[in-house]
């Protein structure tokens, strides 16, 4: 096994001795945490011997805490006092069980705390009791994961494939966990670009936060990228997330890695925060796609309403399905100050987030809020068919509070659709690849900073729109007869009429039921007089009418009431006269209300005398309800026209498939 594709095929080999008493979705359970701790015990194995001669030194000595002298020993932060490894385990097959736990249990404190996230001690009660634990223990020390034959990348590639795998088996979401390298790879150079400090600069220190970690790739891509080209940079990564088998893997491959592992935290980072007073100079993220944030609506709506812009969502909720716009607000709060330095981070979306929710809406209100500010500096469109758990479109967005000068005010958009290969065999929904060449060239558009047929380049404002209310006015005709009246007994105010609301007083409620009924009856006989003046154009006219009937009946009719027959005397006619509120002006047509979206660069009143008025002279617009939103249509800027497929071709290709199905048909009923 010289290659990380063999050990991948070995692990899940043996996963097959685990058929009988486990599900195939059950697997990882057993699987993932065993290759953690093979990967733990091969890393400690050459300095085993002297931490366990460092231990009897010390014990009961005046030393109390031993922990950074083990610390320096195994170069670790990270180390395991127990007599055993997982070979010597099988030296005692009857009581491999105890002594596994036993085993386990003498990882320092915080390696043990991260190994319990893997609930393994579960899984080895069951495993003991199929009589397969010997067995499985006994295989994996077989394979052999020290760093100087599998090194941190290659063991994040097999922790990536199993992951995968495993999902894959029990129909899971893999991408929940994990990004593509190549992706991250992609992100990072991105992120880094404009920044020569940290990739030229001895000794310097940068912080990097991933909100939605998953196994830690976004982590360990960016550690290695910069230590590849600037070795004395200090890149601490930080990391959370809510899922308890992938912060366990993300939290064991930053301990070989040797990073601080209490940068690494299990919890909801939006309502277990737990790095709450930290900035940071860089992050990135690529959380769930489309996932509810329902679980945690009281929590993030009580903080958006609280605190506002003092807290993390004062900008905007998105609705309720899609939380990806959450971890974005939450990764902005954490940035530091311009003049500390500034931001940048790089984050994964869906095409959601770029149009989801017209002006005034949640989603609408964060995009207006970020590109108002200047922070959102590019937008790159990714191939579909890259993710492991979906093949929709992509998106990586650029926000940063610390512009270049040439890119203030404006926001690059980069159609990197086209920019992938094919690969020989899919993974999951994972069809394409962005090979090195290719990311290299998204690069260098992004770079450049010009307009090409792959990359577009605006005005902030020019992704913004004023949501214009236009209004019709309302013009209605009013008669009196059989069909009309009709209305007015079915209106709810008038039925009303006939009710009562006393349910103990039997003879009041009959007394009042029969009152109001009179009073039915009194209001119709006053509105039947009015049936021979025919047809009325004029509301104030009618309006008048109605109200000398009812005072010539004796009648005090309650506005409500009123407003509620005079409507059910009207009907829409666009020959009758305009309809007027108490001030003389004209009143709305709700029916006939519509919506503009007007570019902010362009005059409303010049857009109505060209697009409205023309069709509808009497329309206007009520500027009280006026909204500003922001929506990015990539498909609007890089629109390409495919020509349909000859017909020839098509009934060609129909012929084939015809002749295919009745060549099965022939073998079917043969």
């Amino acid at each position: 096994m010289n290659n990380h594709s063999e050990k991948i095929g070995f692990i899940w080999s043996v996963a097959d001795l685990l058929r009988g008493p486990y599900h195939p979705n059950q697997y990882k359970d057993v699987m993932l945490p065993l290759t953690v701790l093979r990967r733990l015990d091969c890393v400690l194995a050459d300095t085993k011997n002297q931490v366990l001669k460092t231990i009897e030194k010390h014990e009961g000595g005046k030393v109390k805490n031993i922990d950074p002298i083990l610390f320096r020993v195994t170069g670790m932060p990270f180390y395991n006092r127990s007599q055993f490894t997982l070979e010597k385990l099988k030296g005692d097959s009857p009581h491999i069980a105890a002594n596994l736990i036993n085993y386990i249990k003498g990882f320092s404190s915080r390696a043990l705390d991260i190994l319990d996230h893997f609930g393994f001690e579960e899984q080895i009660a069951r495993l003991e009791k199929a009589d397969r634990l010997y067995l499985v223990i006994s295989k994996f020390c077989d394979i052999d994961l020290h760093p100087a034959l599998v090194s941190n990348l290659d063991m994040g590639y097999i922790f990536e494939e199993l992951i995968r795998r495993f999902n894959e088996v029990s129909n899971e979401t893999a991408g929940d966990h994990f990004t593509p390298r190549e992706v991250i790879r992609l992100m990072v150079d991105l992120l880094f670009m404009p920044d020569s400090d940290i990739l030229t600069t001895k000794g310097i220190v940068r912080k990097l936060y991933d909100p939605a970690c998953g196994t830690g790739g976004m982590l360990s891509v960016s550690e290695e990228y910069v230590r590849e080209l600037n070795p004395d940079a200090n890149l601490q990564v930080f990391g959370q997330d809510y899922n308890a088998q992938a912060y366990a893997i993300c939290g064991s491959d930053m301990m070989i890695k040797g990073q601080d592992i209490e940068h690494i935290a299990f919890g909801n980072s939006f309502t277990d925060d737990r790095f709450p007073n930290h900035r940071f100079e860089y992050m990135l993220a690529n959380p769930p796609f489309g996932v509810e944030w329902k679980p945690e609506a009281d929590f993030i709506k009580r903080e958006h309403n609280e605190e506002g812009f003092g807290g993390r969502f004062g900008a905007g909720l998105p609705r309720i399905n899609d939380g990806s716009l959450l971890f974005l607000l939450h990764m902005i709060s954490k940035r530091k100050d311009p003049s500390e330095g500034g931001t940048r981070l790089a984050i994964v979306f869906n095409g959601s987030p770029l149009f989801t929710g017209s002006a005034g809406s949640g989603e609408s209100n964060i995009r207006k809020w970020i590109i108002e500010n200047d922070w959102l500096e590019a937008i790159v469109a990714l191939p579909d068919q890259l993710f492991y758990n979906t093949g929709i479109s992509t998106y990586l967005w650029i926000v940063t509070n610390r512009k270049e000068p040439k890119r203030k005010g404006k926001i690059q958009l980069v159609d990197g659709t086209t920019f992938f290969k094919k690969m020989r065999k899919s993974l999951g929904n994972k069809r394409n690849e962005v090979c090195e060449d290719q990311r290299a060239d998204i690069t260098r558009l992004y770079g450049d900073f010009r307009e090409c047929e792959q990359v577009r380049i605006f005005d902030n404002e020019d992704l913004g729109y004023r949501r214009i209310t236009v209004e019709r006015p309302l013009r209605l005709n009013f008669t009196v007869d059989d069909e009309r009246l009709a209305r007015v007994k079915e209106a709810p105010a008038f039925a009303a009429l006939a009710s009562s609301k006393k349910r103990k007083d039997k003879a009041g409620a009959e007394e009042e039921i029969e009152a109001g009924k009179k009073l039915q009856r009194r209001i119709l006989e006053a509105l039947s007089n009015l049936s021979m003046h025919g047809l009325i154009k004029d509301r104030d006219v009618f309006s008048t009418m109605v109200k000398g009937a009812f005072k010539r009946a004796g009648l005090k009719i309650p506005a409500p009431l009123f407003k509620a027959i005079l409507t059910a005397l009207s009907e829409r006619d666009e020959t009758a006269d305009v309809c007027v509120d108490g001030k003389g002006n004209p009143e709305p047509d709700p029916d006939l209300r519509d919506y503009e979206n007007v570019p902010l660069k362009e005059d409303v009143d010049e857009y109505m005398k060209r697009e409205v008025l023309p069709h509808v002279p009497d329309a206007w617009v009520d500027h009280d309800k006026t909204k500003i939103g922001y929506e990015i249509n990539f498909n609007r800027y890089f629109y390409r026209y495919i020509p349909p497929r000859p017909l020839e071709e098509i009934e060609a290709d129909l012929r084939t498939i015809e002749t295919e199905i009745a060549d099965m048909l022939a073998e079917v009923t043969v």
